[in-house]
């Protein structure tokens, strides 16, 4: 069974970052190694929690896995607490990574145009440093944005979607120039039409955009539930293209189930129950 190293944090309520991860990645045949960056009551949207950081344990990690020799096929990161964190995640990747590891770096630094607090100065170049590392990246707008230090407001003003698409088609191309890694732009919603929402692929020889309705919620851990998805499909021996098909339908019947139950939007979906769609 192929086995795949998740540098996450852990909330009990919020159904995000590990507890997203490992079912998918489990019910899709691969088998998720935890590496727990944090512990947290409940994600950070939530009015209070409890919240401690692991960063100074993950060396314990790195020492005991090299005592047995793991090995792993691929490495998916997430949010990050700091620099020293993402520090670490480079020690794992100067000791685990070969050649056949395949690493999905989900760079979590901002939303709607502003990057969290953490990311300026150093911590900003050195999230550019890893995503330079990565096989896959799995950014929204902002994101992309501020990995390539380009203009969001630029893309916020086109009326247009075709014309929208097309600049951020030319973003996403300056990403993967960099990085040479294969680039989705997730949560894309046109600003002519919020009816719907979107996800952008790109590589160096292939550009792919499509778009499912969008009921206007903004979900806690949907993004992780993509790029899990995202991961095993690739580990499967899957395509981008089918990987981003089959997240979107998994996304769509779960989003669907959740409003029908009036869910509050930050505890997340109702994937469980729809998790036969990656076998």
């Amino acid at each position: 069974m192929k086995k795949v190293a998740v540098v996450q944090d852990l909330s009990s309520f919020g159904k995000c970052s590990l507890t997203a991860a490992i079912p998918v990645l489990s019910v899709m045949g691969v088998q998720a190694c935890p590496l727990p960056t944090a512990v947290l009551s409940a994600q950070t949207d939530y009015p209070s929690f409890f919240y401690e950081d692991l960063t100074e344990k993950m060396p314990n990690y790195f020492e005991e896995w090299g005592k047995y020799k793991a090995t792993f096929d691929g490495i998916y990161t997430g949010f990050v607490t700091g620099r020293a964190q993402i520090d670490a995640i480079f020690d794992l990747l100067a000791q685990f990574k070969t050649s056949h590891t395949k690493l999905l770096v989900d760079p979590i630094m901002g939303d709607q145009g502003e990057a969290y607090k953490l990311y300026k100065g150093d911590m900003l170049s050195r999230m550019r440093a890893l995503v330079e590392q990565a096989d896959i990246i799995t950014p929204n707008i902002t994101e992309c944005c501020l990995l390539t230090n380009q203009s969001y407001e630029k893309l916020s003003r086109y009326k247009h979607e075709a014309d929208f698409i097309q600049a951020l088609q030319e973003q996403a191309q300056i990403l993967q120039n960099k990085t040479k890694a294969q680039v989705i732009i997730t949560g894309i919603i046109p600003p002519a039409n919020q009816a719907y929402i979107g996800n952008l692929f790109v590589d160096d020889t292939t550009t792919y955009f499509n778009k499912k309705l969008y009921n206007g919620k903004n979900y806690s851990g949907t993004g992780d539930l993509f790029a899990s998805v995202i991961m095993g499909s690739i580990l499967r021996g899957e395509s981008i293209q089918e990987g981003m098909l089959l997240a979107e339908h998994f996304l769509t019947q779960a989003i669907t189930t959740t409003a029908q139950y009036h869910t509050p939007e930050i505890e997340g979906v109702h994937f469980e129950q729809h998790l036969s769609l990656l076998l």
